[in-house]
């Protein structure tokens, strides 16, 4: 039995009005692009072309329906809208979001539409010429050690109490694995040690193992891993991560065995036992994975074992937008890549000594992780507040964390566990 899909009525009365945006602070926000009549005549063509055949619906003020009927996607300033996407696409379109030009009472279920859709919205003529339309990634944001610093702290760095607002008390900033669905809030540290474990297991870590971890979030791992007996030294480029992590290694008195330091992978030394590294690839660049691989091998003892997690996305799509520049870049993680199955194969094959002996996904676990952490984001918007970020910052972290939710929950974007081995010295 299928259920229909009312068609929305046309609204009465004013349309929310914008907060003003500081123009300071959000300068690409404030101040929409110039585009000539052609250019969002061309927008509104694709706008209408993308989205007309989806399961959604797309209103405008004059009472213009697109759509075949799902969750409703509000266009409030259709000028503004068509004039930012089309002079930057994608890039656009989340700033329109972040404005208030768009909005949607299921942000979440409008954007799992359109990443379920993401390989068809653009018209295979616009797909091939790509790279001439395409904003390509700045040459600032390459992720040399001095770049990746700065890359870095333009996310890690921007609070400890922010991310203390959302995150469980484990603060632990990557995919949880739940026992069922729906997960529940209370469930949540548990949820994230047991990931922590089965790449702790994976790793086979244990009494006395020499352990390197590259990206230490807020040290939940560390501290789990010498609980169980290892000598853990863990890498940051983050200096608030580093300070949290090292306070919680000396209260639960474990300085002896966790040595927490501010230094890029390309510098570490050492051999080690096992190496764990948890969402961190993704944050590397795509001009980087050689030599990220080629480190693992490099401090890896022969008999060892690396315990990665990585989210992936498509091959083809990862290809097609591996050197232009997006909205996750531009706001969130600069200079960050989403690799692929495919692409972490081929590297550790063709650039190492290691061998993929285990891949398991999990994607579905990551959708509810983001979640609970969307919705505490939201329930403490007044914090978010008086911690000194604006209305225009806050639209940007539930686009952020709405839109990565709806990437796994349309199976665009998946979540990996890896398993890499050295072979023992004959």
């Amino acid at each position: 039995m299928t259920t229909a899909h009312p068609r929305p009525t046309t609204r009465t009365g004013a349309a929310a009005v914008p907060a003003p945006v500081d123009a300071g602070r959000w300068p690409d926000v404030a101040a929409v692009p110039r585009a000539s009549r052609p250019v969002r005549t061309v927008a509104a063509a694709v706008v209408r072309h993308a989205l007309g055949g989806l399961p959604l619906w797309v209103r405008f003020p004059d009472g213009t329906i697109l759509g075949q009927g799902g969750p409703l996607i509000e266009v409030r300033d259709p000028d503004a809208f068509h004039a930012r996407i089309g002079t930057t696409g994608l890039i656009g379109f989340g700033e329109s979001y972040m404005a208030g030009e768009w909005d949607a009472p299921d942000l979440v279920g409008a954007l799992t539409v359109l990443a379920a859709h993401a390989a068809d919205l653009v018209p295979a003529p616009l797909q091939r010429l790509r790279r001439l339309w395409a904003l390509r990634q700045p040459a600032a944001q390459r992720n040399t050690a001095t770049g990746a610093r700065d890359n870095i702290s333009r996310h890690y760095d921007l609070s400890n109490d922010l991310f203390a607002l959302f995150l469980d008390d484990t603060l632990t900033y990557s995919s949880a694995v739940f026992r069922g669905f729906p997960a529940e809030h209370a469930l949540l540290p548990a949820a994230q040690h047991r990931k922590i474990d089965r790449l702790l297991d994976l790793a086979e870590v244990g009494e006395g193992t020499r352990l390197l971890e590259i990206g230490t979030g807020w040290g939940e791992l560390a501290l789990r891993a010498a609980a169980r007996g290892a000598h853990v030294t863990s890498l940051t480029l983050s200096r608030e991560q580093r300070d949290l992590a090292r306070q919680r290694v000396r209260e639960a008195g474990l300085a002896d065995r966790v040595a927490i330091e501010l230094c890029d992978y390309r510098e570490a030394g050492g051999t080690y036992d096992a190496i764990v590294s948890v969402e961190m690839i993704e944050a590397v660049g795509a001009e980087f994975w050689p030599v990220y691989f080629r480190t693992l091998d490099e401090r890896l003892a022969p008999g060892g074992r690396a315990a990665l997690q990585a989210i992936t996305m498509p091959h083809d799509r990862m290809l097609a937008s591996r050197d232009t520049h997006t909205w996750i870049q531009k706001y969130i993680f600069p200079g960050g890549l989403l690799p692929s199955v495919e692409a972490v194969d081929q590297t550790v094959r063709e650039h190492t000594r290691l061998a993929v002996t285990r891949r398991d996904a999990f994607g579905a676990h990551y959708a509810e992780t983001l979640r609970l952490w969307r919705e505490l984001f939201t329930e403490r918007a007044e914090d978010v507040e008086d911690l000194g970020f604006d209305h225009v910052f806050r639209r940007l972290w539930t686009f952020y964390l709405a839109y990565s939710e709806a990437g796994f929950r349309s199976g665009y974007l998946d979540v990996q566990q890896y398993l890499l081995t050295k072979e023992p010295t004959r």
